[in-house]
């Protein structure tokens, strides 16, 4: 018999896959369907980055370098000064990515040691369950940290105790936040840094919302560096700023050792993106406007679900970034409000499905169009009438 991992045997399915499997039987009967599950808005890519990346496709294909194009390190460089004010060598401080899930989920490669006293790796429950699956699958402890509605679903390093901080080796922070949409202040980026940096502890910063603000833009936890990235690295992408998820293109910056290290993995996980997709990169890092008005489409949308659940008497929480908004499920049960808004044809996720502390909660997707927001906060409100939905 083939011998596998008993780790990848213990994590079991994907958390979503069930309910994804009831919409899919949904969608095979009448009736429409509202898409509020997964995160891949349904809003095109842009025109420019779609050209400059047919542009780009030559008709010899060679292997991209896992390092990245110059013209690519460079644009993020210039991104991260644009935009936070925070000054980046392209050659020794920043790696592109294939997206922010694989560069995610690879980091622990390079940092854990499984056979160490340090291989926890600290993560907010809920929260992307990559942090913890790419602890574990590199002999670490994923070390979830349950977070809370009135603790603005921050995970606060002051708060956690001396001999948890000296089992990990690193943190996984995540603002603007998922599942919740909450955000943080440079001042909480300070304060996390300043625990880490007495207890030995690197500060993953998953920043893959960045441009998705309805408020003040977040900063980046490389503000609070003050110039010294040792010990932070930021995590960004594409697929939300600029309408890229299927390209997967993203970007790792900061600290220069480990960017180093990071370099020395990626060429074994082979996860370079191609020449032609950096093309794309490239174009979509140089341009502000666009994202500008991805930020409005998002703002829209969220307007009208959230203008509804204040209407229905729904409590949300967080939901001040990313696109998506998270509420408190009437009746208390997040799993069985998922299931009876699938029976009107809304699909959202069941809070559990990002971790034990999101029990209770849901997650909406802003993916459907406007139109398709009000036709399914239209059929939410009707069912919610017809008493097809609990209180």
């Amino acid at each position: 018999m083939v011998t596998s991992n008993p780790i990848l045997d213990a994590m079991g399915g994907n958390p979503l896959a069930g309910m994804q499997d009831l919409a899919n039987e949904r969608r095979a009967g009448d009736g429409p369907v509202f898409d509020f599950a997964v995160g891949d808005p349904d809003e095109p890519t842009p025109e420019p980055i779609r050209r400059a990346l047919l542009d780009a496709v030559g008709p010899v294909s060679r292997y991209p370098t896992a390092a990245g194009q110059p013209a690519l390190r460079g644009a993020v460089a210039d991104w991260f000064a644009r935009r936070h004010g925070v000054t980046l060598d392209p050659a020794t401080q920043v790696v592109p990515s294939a997206g922010s899930k694989e560069a995610v989920f690879h980091l622990p490669l390079a940092l854990v040691d499984p056979t160490g006293d340090r291989r926890h790796v600290l993560w907010g429950d809920p929260g992307y369950p990559i942090y913890g699956r790419g602890a574990q699958l590199a002999g670490g402890i994923s070390d979830p940290v349950t977070l809370t509605h009135d603790g603005g679903w921050r995970l606060d390093l002051t708060a956690i105790e001396t001999d948890r901080l000296a089992r990990a080796c690193m943190v996984w922070v995540n603002h603007p936040h998922n599942p919740t949409g909450a955000t943080a202040d440079l001042g909480y980026y300070r304060e996390q840094l300043a625990v880490c940096r007495e207890h030995d502890l690197l500060l993953a910063s998953d920043e893959c919302y960045q441009e998705v603000w309805f408020d003040r833009p977040p900063p980046s936890a490389l503000e609070a560096t003050d110039g010294d990235h040792a010990g932070v690295l930021a995590f960004v992408s594409l697929s939300k700023r600029s309408g890229m998820t299927g390209y997967r293109s993203g970007a790792i910056a900061g600290d220069a050792a480990l960017i180093a290290r990071l370099k020395r993995l990626r060429p074994y996980v082979g996860t370079a993106s191609p020449d032609f997709v950096q093309a794309a990169a490239i174009a979509a890092w140089r341009d502000q406007d666009h994202v500008d008005e991805r930020r409005a489409v998002f703002a829209a949308k969220r307007d009208i679900v959230l203008g509804f659940l204040t209407r229905a008497g729904i409590e949300v929480s967080g939901s001040q970034a990313t696109f998506y908004v998270w509420f408190r499920a009437p009746g208390g049960d997040d799993e069985a409000y998922a299931r009876a808004l699938l029976d009107v044809g809304i699909i959202a996720s069941p809070g559990r499905a990002f971790g034990p502390g999101g029990h209770g909660w849901l997650r909406l997707a802003l993916v459907p169009t406007e139109e398709g927001c009000r036709a399914a906060v239209a059929a939410w409100q009707a069912a919610i009438d017809a008493d097809l939905l609990p209180r």
